[in-house]
């Protein structure tokens, strides 16, 4: 079936009221193109929207079925009647859909192939790397700005001090006012990198983290865990060196908890394999490599002994 145009759904719609008023049979070409429509309309809309749809466009059409208007000849009231009937038609019939894809249905961007700039209305500015997806609400701007995202995108967000901008993304989101950053999604790993200005990150099972421009929040791809990651430019490179300045660890295995800490500190950690699922709850934050692993050592009620860049837990 071709899609028609809302002239020729409306020019449709009121052909076929006008057959109903005076009692002209429907074709059987027409009932069917009615039930085609139909079907292809509705079979991406949710029931619960079209209701809603329904009742909004009820809402707007009472102002004016309630006002009183006087008109002296028949025809005319006939007239006017048969209008306002097919408006009602016309709404319920399409308009439903209509309003379900203006109003509610979200406008959905995909980077299918190379990168892809989104320009939303506040000013904003989204990046999508290839295979991101982002999903903006009809109603966006609004008092808060939010947005959802698939994968991976750089934002430059209009400022605004009233106006928040939130990223939704797979279990944790970004709060900003106006600002440059970027979100990586690379299955379990999660990760926030700032250029400019500030930005609140929110993850389950984790504070909320504030970073500053050079600053990245990571979760290293362990669930309950957050870490913020400093980069500074060494004195005779342009290249940014990585600081580990905050690690919390919120009821997670000792297993994950090793594997990060060896990761960053690059250590090798030994301990009991008894307790590699026992559950950590931990902040790292401000301590070096050494004291980190004796409060580790000390949370298990363990001895560590060091030798090199070994750490072996002992009972």
């Amino acid at each position: 079936m071709r899609n028609l145009n809302y002239k020729d759904i409306q020019a449709f719609v009121f052909r076929l009221w006008q057959r109903e008023v005076s009692d002209e049979i429907i074709s059987e070409k027409e009932t069917e193109l009615l039930n085609q429509w139909k079907i292809n309309v509705e079979k991406d809309l949710n029931s619960n929207h079209i209701l809603e749809s329904k009742a909004r466009v009820l809402l707007a059409l009472e102002s004016y079925l309630t006002q009183t208007t006087y008109i002296n000849h028949p025809n005319g009231f006939r007239k006017y009647f048969y209008q306002i009937a097919a408006v009602i038609i016309l709404l319920f019939s399409v308009g439903g859909i209509f309003s379900y894809n203006t109003f509610f249905k979200l406008d959905v961007y995909v980077a299918e192939k190379g990168n892809q700039k989104v320009y939303l209305k506040d000013g904003s500015v989204v990046t999508l790397f290839p295979g991101a997806e982002l999903s903006v609400e009809k109603s966006f701007p609004a008092d808060t700005r939010v947005v959802a995202l698939k994968g991976d995108a750089i934002f430059s967000v209009a400022k605004s001090k009233k106006h928040p901008f939130i990223v939704r993304a797979d279990g944790f989101s970004t709060k900003v006012l106006g600002t440059v950053f970027k979100i990586t999604q690379s299955g379990s790993d999660k990760a926030v990198d700032l250029y400019e200005g500030k930005v609140a990150v929110s993850y389950v099972g984790a504070p909320v983290t504030f970073l500053k421009p050079n600053q990245k929040w990571t979760n290293f791809g362990v669930s309950r865990t957050a870490a913020v990651i400093s980069f500074t430019k060494a004195n005779t490179s342009i290249q940014k060196l990585p600081s580990l300045l905050s690690l919390s660890f919120n009821d997670v295995m000792l297993k994950d908890v090793a594997e990060v800490l060896q990761k960053n500190y690059s250590i090798s950690i030994i301990y009991p394999k008894e307790l590699a699922e026992k559950k950590i709850t931990a902040d790292f934050t401000g301590g070096n490599t050494d004291e980190n692993i004796e409060a580790l050592a000390f949370i298990l009620d363990l001895e560590v002994q060091k030798e090199k860049q070994t750490y072996i837990f002992k009972k």
